[in-house]
């Protein structure tokens, strides 16, 4: 398996299609997972810059390839000094940052959040075409799809698991999370009766659950803050103190063509955390 900068890597050493094209040379992305493609398709002199967010490992999985650019906090301000003559911009980009940019006459392309792998691989050729890398793109894709096809002919053990933080039951069916649980191997219980839909941080709708494990958001990947103590509920503890599995934001947040990498990373988390001894969950038999 190539690590994200390993695939870049050898993304460099296919030829350019910018000259022939008359592509696109000082590309601006305003979106945080738009950044993550900019970055794996295109060297950093073609790069006017990406959000800053792009420089967080807990959220972006091209941390070092971001520090070789510059960056931007989303500004229209921004974008007139810069000077790009593409800016890609995202469905949670400012309504009013795109309308007054489309005034001004700036190339623009608007990217929607891609919430499954199909949407990955759209939002990936629409990226790829516009800055006039269409090789690149389908190179990112077919590793991705390369990695989903070994996922899938890998026997797995089945594991029925909770993503649970302060909001309550996380990775609801439709979502990227979801189709990342899927492929790593694992049974959504928010897919399911009782969790299915119930948004409710609700202790007892967790143990009516009753998954084997708990995923939990990383250290540090949010403010401390009330939406922590639901881990330190009496219940989560004496239940799951021993079940639970830090999950970094890189696997689910950003639908790009390493959310294969990020399914493969959970299933190893996943597998090894099941395989551990653990007392029975003496409600487990209700479900």
């Amino acid at each position: 398996m190539r690590t994200a900068g390993a695939l870049v890597l050898a993304l460099a050493a296919l030829p350019s299609g910018g000259a022939a094209r008359a592509a696109p040379v000082r590309v601006m992305s305003l979106n945080q997972c738009a950044d993550q493609i900019v970055l794996a398709l295109l060297p950093p002199s073609r790069i006017a810059s990406v959000t800053w967010l792009s420089r967080d490992p807990e959220s972006s999985v091209m941390v070092k390839a971001a520090m070789r650019v510059g960056v931007n906090h989303g500004q229209a301000e921004e974008v007139v000094r810069q000077k790009p003559d593409l800016v890609i911009a995202g469905s949670f980009t400012t309504p009013a940052t795109r309308v007054l940019l489309k005034k001004l006459g700036y190339p623009m392309i608007e990217v929607n959040e891609a919430a499954s792998f199909d949407d990955i691989r759209v939002v990936t050729r629409q990226i790829a075409e516009a800055v006039g890398e269409r090789a690149r793109g389908e190179a990112l894709i077919r590793h991705m799809d390369g990695e989903l096809a070994a996922l899938a002919h890998e026997p797995v053990k089945p594991v029925r698991v909770a993503a649970w933080d302060g909001a309550g039951f996380s990775a609801m069916k439709g979502s990227l999370y979801d189709a990342v649980l899927g492929v790593a191997g694992a049974i959504n219980v928010a897919d399911q009766p009782p969790a299915a839909n119930y948004g409710e941080p609700d202790a007892e709708v967790l143990l009516a659950a009753a998954p084997d494990l708990l995923l939990q958001g990383a250290p540090g990947s949010q403010y401390p803050g009330l939406r922590d103590d639901v881990a330190r509920h009496p219940l989560v503890r004496r239940y799951w103190a021993d079940r639970m599995v830090t999950v970094k934001p890189t696997v689910y947040f950003c639908g790009t063509p390493f959310a294969a990498d990020g399914a493969r990373m959970l299933r190893q988390q996943i597998q090894s955390a099941a395989a551990r001894p653990h007392a029975p969950l003496p409600f487990a038999g209700t479900r």
